[in-house]
């Protein structure tokens, strides 16, 4: 079992959920987060000031799935989330992390049944 961590452009939320779909994988959670990378941040102006903006919206999907699934979720995820043919700066990343359980609260069940 994996833990597959996304973090994603907003704009590319939709296309990143068609194609999880297209790949069977209907089970995630979205969070909204903030943040930086390479782009450092970007300079926008309010009111006739310049001022810098240091962290950016972006949204973040967690996607736990069992090992058939992780290659299928990272590519779907990469050809929904991706700008253009070859991206660009700033179409996020990905994590992916070993996860050693799984329970539903409802059940009792456990690992890769409870996903």
């Amino acid at each position: 079992m994996k833990l597959i961590l996304a973090i994603i452009q907003p704009d590319k939320l939709e296309s990143v959920k068609n194609a999880l779909t297209e790949v069977e994988v209907f089970r995630l959670t979205v969070l909204d987060v903030q943040g930086f990378g390479r782009q450092r941040g970007q300079t926008e102006y309010y009111r006739g000031r310049e001022i810098s903006v240091n962290l950016l919206r972006k949204v973040q999907l967690q996607i736990a799935v069992n090992e058939e699934f992780v290659e299928p979720t990272i590519n779907a995820i990469i050809k929904g989330g991706r700008t253009g043919e070859s991206g660009e700066i700033g179409d996020g990343k990905i994590f992916v992390v070993p996860m050693d359980d799984c329970i539903r609260i409802r059940t009792g069940e456990r690992g890769g049944d409870a996903i």
